[in-house]
């Protein structure tokens, strides 16, 4: 009975899954979760002005000193990346086939630059992360440096890297891609699940606006602030 039973949960849930609400809330959870690492990651990133120059490379020891925690995030990060993307391109194609041809005026869809560029935006920014991966955490884009203890000197190799106008430009494009794939998906994510009110909408759409805003400004600032030569290696 207890097997009957699980075997229909499972058909239920991949019924659910195959409507278009079903990726719908896929990809809001998921994006739910992959916004909470943006902001967890900028407040790590922020920490390279800190005026204690070892701040950020504490921090690194930190997360690196609980590995069992920090594969277990890395895990559910890739899980929920691979989900959100796998959900978002089958909601794209259901879409395309319920609709072949493009309507002469879209006043039932968001027409905002950043909701046209969801598609697209979106791999380049999964491109990004995996050159930021090789680059900072592999050591395959550039030498990493490690301090007199074994450890990563995050700070050296996140400034050494910006000084190379190329990485810099990248990671600033990057980041503003990221601005525009915040705003539109945070608020379309309310939408998704059900939050859609003349009264709160266009709250929630300023405060996906703030948000993203404070994600890219915090996080150009850095590879800017190298260039500038505020922050150097000495």
């Amino acid at each position: 009975m207890s097997a009957i039973a699980t075997t229909s949960q499972l058909h239920r849930s991949i019924g659910f899954y195959e409507s278009s609400l079903g990726k719908k809330v896929v990809m809001a959870v998921t994006g739910a979760i992959l916004f909470g690492y943006v902001l967890g990651h900028l407040i790590g990133n922020l920490q390279i002005y800190s005026p204690d120059r070892d701040q950020i490379n504490s921090y690194a020891h930190f997360l690196h000193s609980h590995a069992v925690m920090l594969w277990a995030v890395r895990a559910l990060l890739f899980a929920s990346v691979i989900l959100h993307i796998t959900a978002s391109v089958q909601l794209w194609r259901l879409k395309q086939k319920a609709r072949p041809e493009a309507y002469v005026k879209k006043n039932d869809v968001p027409t905002s630059y950043a909701a046209r560029t969801m598609i697209w935006s979106g791999p380049i920014i999964a491109a990004f992360v995996i050159f930021h991966v090789l680059h900072l955490t592999a050591g395959k884009v550039l030498p990493l440096n490690t301090l007199p203890d074994g450890g990563m000197d995050v700070r050296t190799n996140v400034i050494a890297g910006f000084q190379h106008p190329a990485v810099a430009i990248f990671y600033i494009i990057a980041m503003a891609l990221l601005c525009m794939h915040l705003y539109h998906g945070l608020w379309s994510m309310f939408q998704s699940l059900g939050v859609n009110h003349p009264r709160y909408t266009p709250i929630i759409k300023k405060c996906a606006a703030a948000f993203a805003w404070f994600v890219a400004i915090g996080n150009i600032s850095i590879p800017v602030m190298v260039m500038l030569g505020v922050l150097t290696l000495q």
